[in-house]
């Protein structure tokens, strides 16, 4: 194509655009009004004598918040500048192009004006309850627990205490498939979450442990990943996955629920390691808070911290629970009456198998127990 073919074909090409040159010019006003048409409303609605150039249809939130509403299929027309006679003929035809293309993004719908509700992440899911049956458990042919039942009701705080060795941790990692792990390890009975055996065989692990989450005695954050990284981490272990541009809002959700996010909003980039140890509690409660889990499941969460972390997730344990049902292993009589709604006394004598003594209400158990054993440990006389 030679260069006077080329300046003709985008001439047309902007006469295309443009539409006939009467629709350049700016609409007069005459002296005396026009007689009202049946589409007077209509925003863009031509006069007889002129051919609009339309570009797409109009969008009702575009109309902005003057005047009534646009019609949804009403066309957009947009008003061209008159060419300029002195100027190169390319000059013309590039600003009719920059007005057409003026027109389309102004009408186009406004963020702030956008009547799509933004998506927000719902922690909200309903209060789940556990329960186990008759759970014995063996680590090779070493019997330590023996026929356990305990229901852990929807809603509420289950402490488990007991002196050391009475099979309360293991009885803990039962309830989340994790001492299938190790290899010596067996087991017997059933594990219901709101009526549904997690042990089933047709249930997927990762199932299971998305709906119960776990904290451990000892923090356990990943120390070379930011704070971001590691609330997200969970995600990427159980297998959930979560759009791009809902993953800062999680992060954010989930830190808050831990109360967390005040402390680190500034600097989720930095390294996990190098929070405080509360910190890094709270950190992994997040973690676990990240994937919605149903039950929160927590071994001793509080032994390696000082009073004041102590108390932090003690607050957060009691925010926590009208979303998720708490079970924690405790060694501190104190914080069992603090958090707990309703209390397991777990007891191996010498020689035997670990089992529940007594089980009910915390401030019963703690005020008129009925086994004096639980009487004796709950004052401190043993353990």
């Amino acid at each position: 194509m030679t260069q006077p073919e080329r300046h003709d074909a985008v001439a047309e090409w902007a006469d295309d655009l443009a539409g006939p040159a009467d629709a350049m010019s700016p609409p007069t006003v005459d002296a005396e009004p026009e007689p009202a048409r049946a589409d007077a409303d209509a925003v863009g609605a031509p006069t007889p004598d002129e051919t609009p150039t339309t570009l797409l249809p109009a969008s009702a939130d575009a109309a902005g918040d003057e005047g009534p509403p646009v019609p949804h299929d009403a066309p957009v027309t947009a008003v061209l500048p008159a060419p300029d006679a002195g100027a190169p003929f390319w000059r013309n035809a590039v600003t009719r192009s920059l007005a057409v293309v003026g027109t389309v993004r102004d009408r186009m719908p406004h963020p702030a004006r956008d009547s799509t509700p933004t998506e927000v992440i719902d922690t909200r899911r309903d209060l789940a309850a556990l329960e186990a049956r008759d759970i014995s458990a063996w680590f090779g042919d070493h019997l330590v627990l023996d026929r356990v039942s305990l229901t852990m009701p929807a809603g509420a705080v289950t402490a488990l205490i007991g002196p050391s060795g009475c099979g309360k941790s293991t009885f803990l990692r039962i309830l989340n498939r994790m001492h299938e792990l190790v290899p010596s390890a067996s087991l017997a009975g059933e594990v219901l979450l709101d009526g549904e055996d997690i042990y089933r065989a047709d249930r997927p692990l990762t199932d299971a442990r998305k709906s119960i989450g776990m904290v451990f005695q000892k923090p356990n954050p990943f120390p070379a990943m930011s704070i971001y990284d590691n609330v997200v981490a969970g995600l990427r272990l159980t297998g959930a996955s979560v759009a791009r541009d809902r993953k800062d809002e999680l992060v954010e959700t989930s830190l808050r629920r831990a109360g967390l996010w005040n402390e680190v909003k500034d600097r989720l980039r930095a390294p996990g390691g190098g929070l405080s140890g509360g910190q890094q509690q709270r950190l992994c409660i997040a973690r676990s808070l990240a994937v919605m889990p149903r039950v929160l499941l927590m071994d001793e969460p509080c032994s390696a911290l000082d009073p004041t972390s102590t108390r932090v997730i003690e607050e957060t344990m009691l925010e926590l629970v009208s979303d998720v049902t708490i079970v924690i292993v405790t060694h501190n009589m104190q914080q069992a009456q603090r958090v707990s709604t309703q209390c397991a006394f777990f007891l191996a004598s010498q020689g035997k198998p670990g089992a529940i003594v007594e089980y009910g209400d915390t401030d019963a158990m703690f005020s008129e127990p009925i086994d004096a054993r639980t009487f004796d440990y709950v004052n401190g006389r043993f353990g």
